[in-house]
């Protein structure tokens, strides 16, 4: 594309109340959990259509929050054939941690702002003083730009790391690509069990004990748009643990919802219900198995 082209489009798709955490609180809702979304918006037009969308998806919105004066977070997907480039533009919100009614069982913590750096390190100190509760992290833009020391306590309380990649060199500021060696290195920073994506050929993941590649779930068919792959996936295996699967069960849970969503514009159309999840597993071919990595 060159600047100052006028490039004409096929057609546009408002995806409503769509984000890393919220693609995560509606997919794990969607599977049979109770979920709550903790993040803001602005009082603008498009905040209440995000928080009655996510009511919708009978994820509990009591921690949510309206602030005055604020535009609510806007991106634009730019999808061509089956990929995508997004703008990203982060309002700088008052970011606080809430009184909870109750202990949350997992916390899922994804995409913020640059300047939110305070909060994360609030939800790592939150977090050490309740060690019963489990934290998910699969970091975003700017929290790999933030890097590792700043979020130092964030890594070592992680139950479960995901990124793909790409993301991995980046975190760990590193030329190496040999994803058994990328496993290691990050769960040396402290998560119990680290994923590494890796588009279509599938993940690898590791526990410390064991490691095991899962390949891609057949498309059933081809892929339309491929937005919110990675936080099916991701939410997809945190939600599996929580439901009480083992990390094996939870990570041929996790490719099916990836297949299912990159059929459907946006990233949350076409997440599944656990009924159906299941159904497509107990249908998978033969060559949908874990591979042990020595």
């Amino acid at each position: 594309m060159r600047f100052g082209d006028k490039i004409p489009y096929e057609f546009a798709e408002l995806a409503v109340a769509v984000g890393n955490a919220s693609n995560a609180a509606v997919a794990a809702s969607r599977l049979g959990l109770t979920s709550a979304l903790r993040a803001y918006v602005g009082n603008d037009e498009y905040g209440p259509q995000c928080i009655n969308r996510l009511t919708e998806e009978k994820v509990l919105t009591d921690y949510m929050v309206t602030e005055e004066g604020k535009k609510t977070n806007y991106h634009y997907v730019l999808w061509y054939e089956n990929d995508r480039t997004i703008l990203v533009k982060h309002e700088d919100f008052s970011y606080s941690i809430p009184e909870m009614n109750e202990e949350p069982k997992w916390i899922y913590l994804s995409s913020l702002g640059e300047q939110s750096l305070a909060y994360h390190q609030a939800w790592a100190t939150w977090l050490s003083q309740h060690p019963e509760t489990k934290l998910a992290f699969q970091p975003g833009t700017f929290q790999m730009k933030l890097g590792i020391d700043a979020l130092k306590g964030l890594y070592e309380r992680s139950e479960v790391f995901v990124c793909n990649r790409e993301e991995a060199r980046r975190i760990l500021k590193t030329e190496e690509n040999d994803i058994a060696v990328l496993l290691k290195s990050l769960r040396a920073l402290g998560p119990s069990i680290a994923i590494i994506t890796d588009n279509t050929d599938g993940a690898t993941a590791s526990n410390g004990e064991h490691t095991y590649h899962v390949p891609m779930y057949p498309d059933q068919p081809k892929a339309y748009e491929r937005t919110g792959a990675g936080d099916a996936f991701a939410s997809t295996f945190t939600s599996a643990l929580a439901l009480g699967k083992s990390f094996e069960e939870a990570l041929l849970w996790a490719p099916i919802n990836s297949m299912a969503v990159v059929q459907q514009v946006g990233a949350q159309k076409g997440l599944l219900s656990r009924e159906a999840l299941e159904q497509f597993l107990k249908d998978a071919p033969e060559s949908y198995k874990l591979e042990s990595i020595v």
